[in-house]
């Protein structure tokens, strides 16, 4: 590591590895005294460990700002910056370039996971747990802070200084949702370490109580809210980058964040079980320890080059040691379950499966199958490379889509009975006084969409799943807002649960635009000539303007003005210098509540006589509704976070009391 530091080479990129290797030495002493701190143990220790993070932190705040500086200057005697940045690129794009590749990106999820555990350091109650929570984020920490000073360095100082960099991947330039979804998916991956080190500290010292999990509760819910957020901005990158006019394709990578996201969503519901009756203990453990473990598994896949995806970065040195980190990550849960396991039994039997614990256990299953289906649809292909030595196995939308639409309607099943069954046990009259209404209104909305020319049966199920969750959810809003006396006050004194409903809500919006966009997308290609008269395409009149070329110092745009019913759109082939003659689509979208109408242009020449243009042209009913769907669920899920009584409105003082008779 010291032959990466020389400050006649590099001096930013000496101080940057120099803040790397101090960070490094911080998180060791942090190791060994939260150990101490939790054996013998000392509160002085322990209060000694808990400081050495604010050292890990601000050192690799140090460090990431000077990779920044390094960009924002051009200073190409940093390698990172030479092999990812060029004098040309846009500011925004020079400072997403931070994270814009394998070093970068490393670097940033060290920063955010010494971050969560600063934060983490100044909520930490004083009891058993804290040293030993520390401890375990301190043992990420080891890792990822080892990465960013040795085999991932971005502070590696350049033999030879070009005079101008080789530039971002122009992927990565097309859209400036590169500066949000990476740092969102980060936050989500990164803030699964924080429940993760309090499964562990229980574990180690035996205090398997409901306590941790009351405490981490919170913790689960921001990396999942981030998560959530995260994966639909990555499928909005996608569908206004790619050109294709989609949003998820089963992609390897895509996979690899959604898999933690299912296990994750697991464990939020079945905490509540062990919350309210003392059940599922062990189960919880190894949700949550699966759904950290399966964040560096992702990571994982995203940077060993084992998968082929436009989203993964090339194979490198840092692949095997991930996969070494994440068989210490299961190996270690798993001794410390199987040691602990008789303190981890339930305080009941088992629960009904005809009562809400028992719905909550079946979504649980119904997710974890959804999640082993996914990671073997991912592997598959390189299980089949490692055994038979060639790489044209494939896994195709069709393999994902035979099970992930069936498991996902019995989700939507169970999120609209599971909150009105009693705890405990319901009868067979409970049962059907809960369903009768929902089942009215989902066979109700079901026929009325059949009337209204709907045919498909994933449609028309989802729309009287749909009506059956909207009014189960209604109906609970409106028994408890009676009993409180309003909605106001019911709302304010149990933020929590009417948050949980208004993120069902938002999941009932998002399964309504994906199974319309899905069944209902309509796409043709034409190739029309420039000036020519109006152009019949999907019951719309297309007629191509003209063709202009836009210059600028990285690249260039070639933009075709497409009049669509008489509206203008603009689409465009983007090249970048680095690139060559490689063109990237930038699709016009003219976005609408009912559906969208997405252009694209594949091709064109502006020097024939006449000019055409070759256009792609997608209606996509209702994909809109899949972005507003997850605003509302982030929504719903930030209003989980509010305390009781937080929302009650501020008492008026005397003396401006309005007037009454």
């Amino acid at each position: 590591m010291l032959n990466l530091i020389s400050f006649s080479s590099s001096p930013l990129g000496a101080l940057g590895q120099i803040a790397l290797l101090a960070a490094l030495a911080f998180t060791l002493a942090g190791l060994g005294l939260a150990a101490v701190g939790g054996v013998r143990p000392d509160a002085r220790v322990t209060e000694a460990a808990r400081r050495a993070t604010w050292a890990v932190f601000a050192l690799v705040t140090v460090a990431c700002a000077v990779l920044m500086v390094a960009l924002l200057r051009d200073d190409f005697t940093v390698r990172y910056v030479a092999e990812h940045s060029m004098r040309a690129s846009p500011l925004w794009v020079k400072i997403t370039s931070l994270w814009g590749a394998l070093e970068g990106s490393v670097l940033l999820w060290t920063w955010l996971l010494a971050g969560y555990t600063f934060i983490l350091s100044l909520t930490l109650r004083r009891d058993a747990l804290r040293p030993w929570a520390l401890g375990a984020m301190f043992v990420s920490l080891l890792f990822f802070v080892g990465v960013c000073a040795s085999v991932a360095s971005p502070f590696t100082p350049m033999a030879t200084i070009p005079a101008d960099g080789r530039g971002p991947n122009p992927a990565l330039q097309n859209h400036w949702m590169m500066a949000v979804h990476p740092v969102l998916l980060y936050l989500g991956f990164v803030g699964l370490s924080v429940p993760f080190a309090y499964a562990v500290a229980a574990l180690v010292t035996g205090r398997l109580s409901d306590h941790w999990v009351t405490v981490t509760r919170r913790w689960t819910l921001v990396a999942w809210t981030f998560l959530t957020a995260a994966i639909v901005a990555g499928g909005w990158w996608s569908y206004e980058t790619l050109g294709w006019g989609g949003y998820w394709a089963w992609d390897p990578v895509e996979n690899a964040s959604f898999i933690p996201w299912l296990l994750t969503t697991a464990f939020l519901h079945s905490v509540q079980i062990q919350e309210r009756r003392g059940l599922m203990r062990s189960w919880n453990v190894w949700l949550i320890v699966l759904a950290y473990s399966s964040t560096v598994l992702g990571t994982f896949l995203n940077r060993s080059g084992i998968v082929q995806s436009v989203h993964a970065f090339a194979g490198g040195p840092v692949g095997p040691v991930f996969l070494g980190f994440l068989a210490l990550l299961l190996v270690s849960g798993i001794a410390l379950a199987a040691w602990r396991a008789p303190r981890l039994r339930d305080d009941a039997d088992l629960p009904e499966p005809v009562s809400r614990e028992g719905a909550f256990l079946a979504g649980n299953w119904i997710f974890l199958v959804f999640a082993f289906m996914v990671l073997l649809g991912t592997l598959f292909p390189t299980f089949v490379e490692a055994w038979q030595g060639r790489r044209d196995a494939s896994v195709g939308p069709a393999f994902y889509n035979a099970f992930a639409i069936p498991l996902g309607l019995a989700l939507l099943a169970l999120m609209g009975v599971g909150p009105l069954l009693p705890w405990r046990r319901a009868d067979g009259q409970s049962l059907w006084r809960a369903l009768r209404p929902l089942l009215i209104a989902g066979l109700g909305a079901g026929l009325i969409a059949f009337g209204l020319g709907i045919r498909s049966v994933g449609v028309l199920a989802t729309i009287a799943l749909g009506a059956y969750n909207l009014l189960g959810l209604g109906l609970l809003t409106a028994r408890a807002a009676r009993q409180a006396g309003g909605l106001g006050t019911t709302l304010r004194a149990n933020p929590r649960r009417y948050g949980a409903y208004l993120a069902h809500v938002g999941l009932v919006v998002v399964a309504l635009g994906l199974a319309f966009s899905g069944a209902y997308r309509a796409e043709t290609q034409a190739t029309l000539t420039v000036n020519a008269a109006p152009t019949s395409l999907l019951h719309e009149q297309v007629q191509v303007q003209g063709i202009r070329r836009e210059l600028r110092p990285y690249g260039g745009s070639t933009v075709a003005t497409v009049l669509i019913d008489g509206r203008p759109f603009q689409a465009r082939i983007n090249t970048y210098t680095q690139s060559g003659s490689t063109g990237f689509p930038a699709p016009a979208v003219r976005y609408s509540l009912l559906g969208d109408t997405y252009l694209v242009l594949t091709a064109q020449d502006s020097a024939a006589a006449p000019q055409w243009v070759s256009v792609h042209l997608i209606e996509s009913p209702l994909v809109s509704w899949i972005w507003w769907g997850t605003l509302i669920i982030c929504i719903g899920a930030g209003l989980t976070l509010v305390p009781p009584g937080r929302l009650a409105p501020r008492p008026v003082p005397a003396g401006l009391a309005p007037a009454t008779d």
